[in-house]
């Protein structure tokens, strides 16, 4: 009881002074060091936690510290906001202790540090791929985890963010239009990028959107179409029309799609 008092005293002085600390971080009382670390972790400073857990992880290595000093530094770089590293420490604790006490929850987390660290859908998405990877092999391991409903719903707002990408990079062909055509067809560009990101999450809240654009983009490719083209192209547009209505048949955009369609017709009965 007096040897925990000390400890508690020694940690709440360090909490306060740079000295303290510094005379901590070099000190070879593992135990003792240990013990403001975890002071420090529950007193909110993640900084000097981590800094004192990384010089311990691996002397603890086969202890009975070991894993929960592991998952405690993995948790300090999660609340410090600085996720991939939070994910790289729960990828090790889960590597080096597959059926650990903290298995579970490391699985998770790594995946759930990625989550909370994904970029708006125009920059790179790579984080994005790895955290819906890590996420379903962490279902995979744990499939009646508590965890596992969190996880779905990550997976799905991921698979949102990475279809919304190419969203908007099939809208830029679609804008782009007939500029810098000599350098290929930005209209087939359009379509082709849409019609693949609906065949890979065909259930996507975005297929609305990707569908009405398909529509546009074969309107106007075979309204700039030279003429030999143009017959089959508004065919194309046709069948496309009655593709998007069957789908969608009180869709937002119906009455821009009624206008490709009767122009579409008119072209082609003529």
């Amino acid at each position: 009881m007096r040897k925990f008092a000390y400890i508690f005293l020694i940690a709440i002085l360090a909490l306060t002074s740079c000295d303290t600390f510094n005379k901590v971080y070099k000190s070879t009382d593992t135990a003792y060091k240990y013990e403001v670390a975890k002071a420090y972790y529950l007193a909110g400073n993640y900084s000097k936690a981590s800094q004192l857990l990384e010089t311990m992880v691996t002397m603890f290595k086969g202890s009975d510290k070991a894993e929960e000093s592991l998952i405690l530094l993995a948790r300090c770089y999660y609340n410090s906001k600085d996720f991939e590293t939070a994910s790289q420490y729960f990828k090790v604790y889960y590597s080096n202790y597959p059926r650990g006490e903290y298995a579970e929850y490391a699985r998770f987390y790594s995946g759930k540090s990625l989550y909370e660290g994904i970029t708006e859908p125009e920059l790179d998405q790579t984080n994005t791929y790895t955290a819906i990877s890590e996420l379903q092999l962490f279902m995979e391991y744990f499939p009646y985890s508590d965890y596992r409903d969190d996880a779905q719903a990550m997976i799905l707002r991921m698979h949102d963010l990475l279809v919304e990408k190419e969203y908007l990079s099939a809208k830029l062909y679609y804008e782009l239009g007939d500029y810098m055509a000599y350098m290929g067809n930005n209209y087939q560009a359009c379509i082709i990028t849409a019609q693949n990101v609906m065949n890979d999450y065909p259930y996507t809240s975005f297929r609305e959107d990707l569908s009405i654009l398909v529509l546009r983009a074969r309107y106007k490719m075979a309204f700039h179409s030279v003429e030999d083209k143009k017959l089959e192209r508004f065919r194309d547009t046709i069948d496309e029309y009655y593709a998007f209505k069957t789908e969608f048949p009180e869709s937002k955009y119906m009455k821009e799609a009624d206008k490709y369609y009767k122009e579409a017709t008119e072209f082609v009965n003529k």
